[in-house]
Order: C-alpha cells, then structure tokens, then sequence
C-alpha cells in the first residue's frame, strides 16, 4: 500500500497540479482552534499540512512565527498537545501531515517515542528543522521504523556538493514515503521580502532530478501571484510550494475564532486558484 504523502503526489501529478502545503503554528490562537483552523485549509484546498511545534528560540522563524510561537506556547502546546490535535484532524482528513519541529523537543523526548507518538497520531513525515542530515540517521531510522519519513531541507547557499551531500544522507529507508524535498528560496529567516521565486522554482526543478523526489518551495510567500512564481510552470519548476508566515499574520490579525476561520479558508483559496490557473 502506498504511504499517504506519496499518493497525494501521484494525485496531483496526473491532475497536473502543483502541491499547496499549509503551516500552522498549532497553539495559535489555541489548541482547541488550532484543530479547526487545520481542517478549513483542508477543505479550501490545502493538499499537505506542516503542523508546527513551538518553540522558545525559533532561528529559522521571522517576527510572526516567532510571536505565533510564544501565542501557543502561552496556550498550552507542546509536543505531545500537537500530536493531540494532528490526530483530531487524522480523524477528520486523510491530507497528509507534516510533524514540523526544532530538534530539542525531540531530543528531550526521545527520537523513537516522538516517531511512536507521531505514528500513533496519524503523521506521515517529520521536518526537523535544524538537524542538519549528517546527524538526522537515528531519527530516520526511528521514524522509518514507524512507516514516517524525515523531510530533508536545501538552502539557497548549498553548492553542488552540498546538495549531494544531503541527497546521500536522506534517502529515503526501507519502509518510509518519498514524501519531498523542502526548498528554501532565499537567505534568512521566514516572513523576509520575497526573492526572486521564478529563480527559486527553476533550482527546484534541478532539485527534483537530484533527489528524484517531489520538491516544495518555501519562504517568501505571500500571495496568489508569489505561490505561482514559486511553484513554475505546469510543465516544470516546482512540484509545489510551502506558506506559513501569510497566513499565520492573518491568523494574528483576525479579531475573533470566526474571523480566523474566515481568513484561513479566503487565504488557503486564493493561494489553491492562483496555483490551478492554466499557465
């Protein structure tokens, strides 16, 4: 049987469709909503969900991640409390689910029950954001084990070598998905002005023949215009892109659980027509 994540891809590619992934910082604005909010971008047309652990020293996260996490921490989230809600949606949706975390939650909690637990949850993958792949072999392990994949990341300042070098170190292991390849578009941090995204989905396409796996544009994504820049044409570039920091400002500025709701279904919309216009 084909894992999850796989066959959403497989899904999409005989549509000819580009893949829309979805971050949300769970625990923002609450545990409770966070459960709610991820199945409205499912149902505006989300094909794959990041759900985010917080954490107190988010290096990778700008300004509203940032604030999106010290939100949820305040509320209650943890990892376990995340793995709580992801299998709250699990029994709603079968959208694959991304566990994406920083590496100390995981590290305090053991890399096998943490893969345990996300099995358990209904998670397909997990994205450690700053575990670099060298060091990612034991987690990989503990997570094929459990049938989950580990998503490996590429940043805009890795060379040929570089690239193979994390191509080698995460191939895929006997029963894990495929699932992607996440492609930083720029330098710095999440939520920075967008770079030059036509750049980025043209490396992406070089990506994918490296890797031969699916590859996702993230960072600096901030609308309909920028998600079709990122993504390329329907006959190249990427296989899909990753937003977050948009629609977790959104999420920040609504003033009530309605409006929240409201903005994530308009904002996941926009972002599912834009990338299934004809080219």
């Amino acid at each position: 049987m084909m894992h999850r994540i796989d066959q959403r891809f497989v899904e999409l590619r005989r549509e000819g469709r580009k893949a829309l992934c979805v971050y949300l910082c769970v625990g923002d604005p609450s545990l409770e909503a966070s459960g709610f909010l991820a199945l409205e971008a499912i149902d505006a047309g989300a094909d794959i969900l990041e759900l985010g652990v917080p954490f107190s020293d988010p290096t990778a996260d700008g300004p509203t991640l940032a604030r999106a996490a010290q939100r949820a921490i305040a509320a209650g989230a943890t990892l376990e409390r995340v793995l709580e809600v992801a299998a709250r949606v699990r029994a709603r949706s079968e959208a694959p689910l991304v566990l994406f975390t920083y590496y100390n939650p995981v590290f305090v909690a053991g890399e096998a029950k943490v893969a345990r637990l996300a099995r358990e949850a209904g998670v397909d993958a997990l994205l450690v954001v700053d575990l670099p792949p060298e060091e990612a072999g034991p987690l990989r392990a503990c997570a094929a084990a459990e049938g989950l994949g580990v998503v490996p990341l590429v940043s805009p300042t890795s060379h040929a070598a570089r690239i193979e070098a994390i191509r080698r170190a995460s191939t895929p292991l006997d029963g894990a998905p495929r699932a992607f390849v996440y492609s930083i578009s720029m330098t710095g941090v999440t939520g920075a002005s967008p770079s030059d995204l036509a750049a980025a989905a043209r490396d992406a396409e070089g990506m994918r023949r490296s890797f031969d796996r699916p590859v996702l544009v993230g960072f600096g994504i901030d609308g309909g215009a920028s998600a079709r820049l990122a993504a390329g044409q329907a006959s190249g570039g990427a296989d899909g892109v990753v937003v977050g920091t948009a629609l977790a400002r959104r999420i920040e500025q609504a003033a009530s659980g309605d409006e929240q709701r409201r903005a994530v279904c308009s904002f996941v919309g926009e972002l599912r027509r834009a990338l299934d216009e004809p080219a």
